[in-house]
């Protein structure tokens, strides 16, 4: 007790609560102790609710405020969702951006694999990994994933986030010296990894090899070196050279680190991804993956070789000390991504309807950006337009989507996301493209084609 009580008066003497000689002694417990904490003169404190507002109030002022739609998924009707509004009513709306880009967070397999691993084990896994082992369903599925990118290994994370940050950072920790190549549109999950590792980085251009080449030429030939970007980026639909980054990172002796967080379950003939749909699965050293869109439930992982793996799960803090994943939710991801593999059909359909909403919407004048994938994304250009239409197709039309704005996207480039399903029909893309032409003129906003 007067340890603790010794060390709480110390901390806050050094943070400026005492300024003044102690006036009282700490004795035995039980004993009077007057006045331990007066102090001599007044302190001034910092107003913190003045920061935090001043900080909400900037966002505010930009045009970039960010309200999160209060809503309820019906099993066995995605897209279709209800919202809750501010004064309690409800409304039935049309999800159009979700990245439960199949349905699978709703497909029976999935939920039955769920519910039968509640029955069976119970709700969470206990802790983490290195103090309450392992489930079982976790070991299944990283088998299972390993397998599908044609890897030794594969480990699994609490989200695609905490894989990147926790993997790209350990890599650093791991292969001393390393120099670090990021495409300047990686996710911000990568970004982070890599400035938290501490290494030497280079940002090249947006899928731009003779940018990456000029880096890697003028680099040391024995350091060690890592190329970091990701197949599908996600803001602008676009797809990254994997054949021709692969070859690079080849030739000047670095490995390959690919983020195919919106191509898996998506792309090749098993769902594996863009690697796998360009036969080049055994070119990429690291693929960075999650269980939380295609796949449907929650979680990320990498795949690797079996001492890559093994070197991040002894080293990687973000793994280490973080519970692991519930056994539901991994028994559901192995139900997903044994589905998915079996079923090219989905991914048939799902690019199908892709490629029918960009179509429609550029009959209609609404200005698609172009894109190589799934994504569809609309250009509007100012952060105060973008959530004036976001919020109209919500309240009058019952279409939820969200404004993308600054920081996920550049200033003047902010834009409404579309991502269909296989789930979302030609009447539900009729109201679609009826109440964007309607908002168009409502908002006054530019048509195609867009000014250069």
């Amino acid at each position: 007790m007067r340890r603790k009580e010794t060390e709480n008066h110390y901390q806050l003497r050094v943070c400026g609560v005492l300024s003044g000689p102690i006036h009282g002694q700490i004795g035995p417990i039980g004993a009077s102790r007057p006045h331990v904490f007066a102090a001599s003169r007044a302190v001034r404190l910092f107003d913190y609710k003045a920061a935090f507002q001043t900080a909400v109030e900037q966002v505010k002022s930009e045009g970039r405020y960010r309200v999160f739609a209060d809503l309820k998924r019906v099993r066995g009707q995605f897209p279709k969702a209800i919202r809750r509004r501010a004064d309690g009513t409800e409304q039935d709306v049309i999800v159009w951006c979700s990245n439960d880009y199949l349905g699978m967070g709703q497909h029976p397999a999935v939920l039955a694999a769920m519910q039968a691993e509640i029955d069976e084990v119970g709700a969470g896994a206990g802790g983490t990994r290195n103090i309450s082992g392992t489930t079982r369903s976790a070991v299944d599925l990283e088998a299972e994933l390993a397998a599908w990118h044609r890897k030794e290994a594969a480990l699994l994370f609490t989200s695609g986030y905490v894989a990147n940050e926790a993997t790209l950072t350990t890599l650093q920790r791991i292969l001393p010296g390393l120099i670090v190549f990021s495409d300047s549109l990686n996710h911000a999950s990568m970004i982070a990894g890599i400035r938290n590792g501490g290494c030497e980085r280079h940002i090249f251009a947006h899928n731009d090899l003779e940018h990456l080449e000029a880096l890697l030429r003028d680099a040391p030939a024995g350091a060690p070196k890592l190329v970091a970007f990701e197949s599908v980026y996600s803001m602008d639909g676009d797809i990254a050279d994997l054949a021709g980054t692969i070859a690079l990172a080849r030739k000047y002796g670095a490995m390959t680190y690919l983020d195919e967080v919106h191509a898996v379950g998506l792309y090749g003939p098993t769902g594996a991804g863009v690697a796998e749909r360009d036969g080049l699965l055994d070119g990429v050293d690291i693929v960075e993956c999650t269980l939380g869109k295609a796949i449907g439930v929650m979680g990320g992982y990498i795949a690797a070789d079996a001492m890559i793996v093994d070197a991040v799960r002894s080293w990687a803090s973000g793994f280490i000390f973080t519970t692991s994943l519930p056994p539901a939710l991994t028994a559901g991801a192995l139900a997903s991504v044994r589905w998915l593999k079996a079923h090219p059909e989905l991914r048939e359909a799902h690019q199908e309807r892709a490629a029918t909403l960009k179509a429609r919407f550029a009959a209609a004048g609404i200005p698609v950006l172009p894109s190589q994938s799934h994504i569809v994304p609309v250009h509007v250009g100012d952060p105060v337009h973008c959530k004036m239409i976001s919020d109209l197709l919500l309240e009058e039309h019952g279409v939820y989507v969200q404004p993308i704005n600054y920081p996920t996207v550049p200033k003047g480039t902010e834009r409404l996301r579309f991502t269909p399903s296989p789930n979302h029909t030609d009447a539900m893309m009729d109201d679609l493209v009826r109440a964007m032409d309607r908002l168009w003129t409502h908002c006054n906003v530019a048509r195609l084609p867009l000014a250069a």
